[in-house]
């Protein structure tokens, strides 16, 4: 059972959500717009929560860059527009997934119960290391433990999947990936969106990496590779 916050302007989306939800067994909050949402997460722990884009008084881009300030809570997206522009801004933001308007109810808890999978599995990976792993290649340097990355010695933030990603990439150095593989070891096999996610998360870690981007090789009709430069 998962505690949800349901932020979402139209009371028949979260209606809908509700219902599903608490028929799978979720205890459920709802929301009405953003500023309500992040009054209500700053005060309550919840274990996952469903945030609408288009909100009156505080959008969700707004209200998901407050959460996140204090709180590392799951945040699935909604919103009536695919957009790449969207899903960049909400990934940026550290959301876990991004699902487009009209949905289907039971593939938005599908979606909550694969995020939170992917959420515990990765807490127990981080339980179970009990070593330091570090890379350090010129000004690029990681600690993959604590997960630190520093470019030419200066600390910068990744969102979570950005994290999740090139982690994965830089522990499998030099070896080529398929998109396939990228998808089902960071995302999980039951992830229910599509390759574009990867390439919109590869595009953004670029963008962190700055010159050292050039270590995540392209593999055209097969897939990436960080690759390890002297």
């Amino acid at each position: 059972m998962y505690k949800i916050l349901v932020v979402d302007d139209e009371v028949r989306i979260r209606s809908i959500i509700r219902k599903y939800a608490e028929f799978e067994g979720h205890k459920v909050t709802e929301a009405g717009d953003g500023m309500e949402a992040v009054r209500i997460a700053r005060t309550e722990q919840f274990d996952i929560i469903i945030l609408d884009i288009m909100m009156p008084e505080l959008d969700g881009f707004s209200a998901c860059r407050e959460i996140r300030k204090s709180k590392k809570t799951p945040i699935i997206m909604l919103s009536a527009r695919g957009e790449e522009y969207d899903k960049i801004n909400g990934f940026e933001l550290g959301i876990d997934d991004y699902v487009v308007k009209p949905f289907s109810p039971r593939e938005l808890m599908l979606r909550v119960e694969a995020v939170m999978k992917r959420v515990k599995g990765k807490d127990e990976e981080v339980r179970n290391e009990n070593q330091i792993i570090e890379f350090d290649n010129g000004g690029l340097r990681v600690d993959l433990t604590a997960r630190i990355v520093f470019l030419d010695g200066k600390r910068i933030e990744m969102s979570p999947k950005e994290y999740d990603l090139f982690f994965y990439l830089l522990r499998n150095r030099n070896v080529a990936l398929t998109r396939e593989r990228l998808i089902s070891e960071v995302w999980g096999y039951d992830f229910f969106g599509d390759a574009r996610t990867l390439d919109t998360h590869i595009k953004l870690l670029r963008k962190s990496l700055g010159r050292y981007a050039t270590y995540i090789v392209t593999l055209r009709g097969v897939g990436y590779r960080f690759e390890e430069q002297k």
